[in-house]
């Protein structure tokens, strides 16, 4: 009677564990999930704009009135290193554009945050400023030096984007 006791326990385990497997594959199947995507969450830039703008020896910019579409999503100032400032944003269609200021030499500072992207011929004038269009593998950018920093906007969206963050860009 003991061995099939025994066999009887480890038959219901092997139920159990079936019976477990079916409600765990129904709830997989059934409630909804997206592995593709991790939500990034918004970001509030306004404290992080407030001491960049009281530490940096050139006038900050960041963006106004743009639509509530574009989600900020990275910020960080560094005054120790070339007093650089980072904005980054997805723009309405989900692509990176980001602003980014520094006092480093412009030649090195553009090739570090562009990833080597190559200067055009083309320039743009935006807000009475001319910009000059820079385009890579990795990120093209729109890129101006005056006041003792270089500012450039860079992204994979298309310039038409880059071009409506830097229409956007305030420095007060």
């Amino acid at each position: 009677m003991a061995g099939r006791q025994g066999n009887q326990t480890v038959k219901n385990m092997l139920w159990s564990l079936v019976v477990i497997a079916l409600v765990a594959g129904v709830i997989y199947i059934f409630i909804p999930h997206d592995e593709s995507k991790t939500p990034v969450e918004r970001k509030d830039y306004r404290v992080e704009l407030l001491t960049a703008r009281r530490g940096a020896p050139y006038p900050v910019a960041a963006p106004e009135g743009l639509s509530k579409d574009w989600k900020a999503t990275s910020v960080r100032y560094r005054g120790e290193e070339h007093n650089s400032w980072h904005l980054g944003f997805l723009d309405p269609e989900d692509e990176y554009v980001a602003i980014k200021q520094s006092t480093e030499k412009p030649a090195k500072f553009i090739e570090a945050v562009t990833k080597e992207a190559k200067r055009t011929k083309a320039t743009e004038e935006i807000g009475g400023q001319e910009w000059q269009r820079y385009e890579g593998e990795t990120y093209d950018a729109l890129v101006r030096t005056e006041k003792g920093a270089t500012t450039v906007v860079l992204g994979t969206a298309p310039f038409g984007q880059l071009t409506k963050m830097a229409e956007s860009l305030k420095t007060s």
